[in-house]
């Protein structure tokens, strides 16, 4: 007689059991906290090496916002069958070149008409006095002489201190200047082989994450470009709307209007900053219209501030700007601030790039467009 094996009985599942004690809604949100925690700590370990390994980091970012600017020029060059290695050189030599002449431009026009402007400065502040202590107030001429006294005693030690944490730091000569060779190499390096560096870094990651980290890289990265383009343009008209009101408000004053063309370009670079950039700019603007020629020519370069301003922001950003690269207005505020708070200028300055970089990063990933759109363009993005 054979011996029959006994037939295996299937596995019985598992009940989960849950602590009736806890309510199930509880337990839901036990379960995502915990998740939150942990992305926020990862979060915050990253954010914190950035900061540590800032000198490093900076010049790449400003590598990456230049090679989104300079690539179709230099795709341009290549198509019109230019050496790729000379289209790169032409670019980047271009580049240096624009920028030289403009700080050259500004240099001399303060070397020049600087010593006017602190003899009207000084001036100013007299009537000023005189009409502080005017005020029916009680303020004499003693008490404004204490507060001002006190004013410079704060903004010496403030510059004491700011001085001596640069120092401590090292040089920041040297620091700026390792840094602008860093970010020279970096964006010859990406014009010319990106593509082969971004295939390496892709190359890096799981097998099963690099069709949808290409995708949505690609796609971020045509956002990004998008996003420098559009705002060197807006940064432009910002900068000659300004200017050239600066300019003709000077034109109804003896001597003109001081100062016009750098106004002009601390306006264009303020303009990178969203918000915050485009308050102190208009700031300074108004501040040398007071000194220069008075209150009410103030009040109206004001008024010139304002309306560039609103125009940019009701008409050229939408207009020009369009979809491709639309980020939430209250949360480019929050990121200027975040940014502002962890790394200061720079900080402020690279927070909308990357939030609209990571907008469309995550967009892509969860969308899954990436698997029908592996190499998207402007359009698509927009689309």
């Amino acid at each position: 007689m054979m011996l029959r094996r006994p037939p295996l009985e299937a596995p019985r599942p598992t009940a989960v059991v849950h602590d009736t004690a806890v309510p199930r809604g509880m337990r839901i949100a036990g379960a995502w906290a915990w998740r939150f925690v942990a992305l926020a700590a990862a979060a915050a370990v990253v954010l914190w090496l950035v900061v540590q390994f800032r000198i490093v980091v900076i010049p790449v970012l400003v590598a990456a916002l230049l090679t989104a600017l300079l690539l179709p020029v230099v795709d341009a060059l290549v198509r019109a069958r230019w050496p790729r290695g000379l289209a790169v050189a032409v670019a980047i030599i271009g580049l240096l070149v624009v920028v030289s002449g403009l700080g050259w431009l500004a240099i001399s026009q303060i070397r020049g008409e600087y010593p006017a402007l602190q003899q009207r400065a000084v001036e100013f502040w007299g009537e000023a006095q005189e009409w502080i202590v005017s005020l029916p107030f009680g303020i004499d001429q003693a008490d404004l002489q204490d507060t001002v006294q006190d004013l410079v005693a704060t903004v010496r030690e403030d510059l004491s201190s700011v001085l001596s944490s640069a120092l401590s730091l090292g040089s920041s000569v040297g620091h700026f200047l390792a840094g602008a060779l860093l970010t020279l190499f970096a964006l010859i390096f990406t014009l010319a082989d990106g593509r082969g560096i971004w295939r390496w870094i892709v190359g890096v990651l799981p097998a099963r994450a690099r069709a949808a980290t290409d995708g949505a890289g690609r796609t971020g990265w045509v956002t990004l470009g998008s996003f420098v383009r559009v705002q060197v343009l807006v940064a432009f008209i910002d900068a000659v709307g300004i200017g050239l009101g600066a300019f003709i408000l000077g034109l109804f004053f003896e001597g003109g209007m001081p100062l016009v063309v750098p106004i002009a370009i601390l306006v264009f670079l303020g303009s990178f900053i969203p918000i915050i950039g485009a308050v102190v700019t208009g700031s300074i603007a108004v501040l040398i219209v007071m000194v220069s020629f008075g209150f009410w020519p103030a009040v109206i370069m004001l008024g010139i501030v304002l309306l560039v301003q609103q125009i940019e922001g009701h008409v050229l950003q939408p207009l020009i700007m369009g979809t491709a690269v639309k980020v939430h207005p209250l949360a480019v505020v929050l990121a200027v601030g975040a940014g502002s708070t962890i790394a200061g200028i720079a900080g402020a300055f690279f927070a909308v790039p990357v939030v609209a970089f990571l907008n469309s990063f995550v967009k892509t990933v969860s969308s899954g467009s990436w698997r029908t759109d592996p190499r998207p363009t402007v359009e698509d993005v927009v689309r």
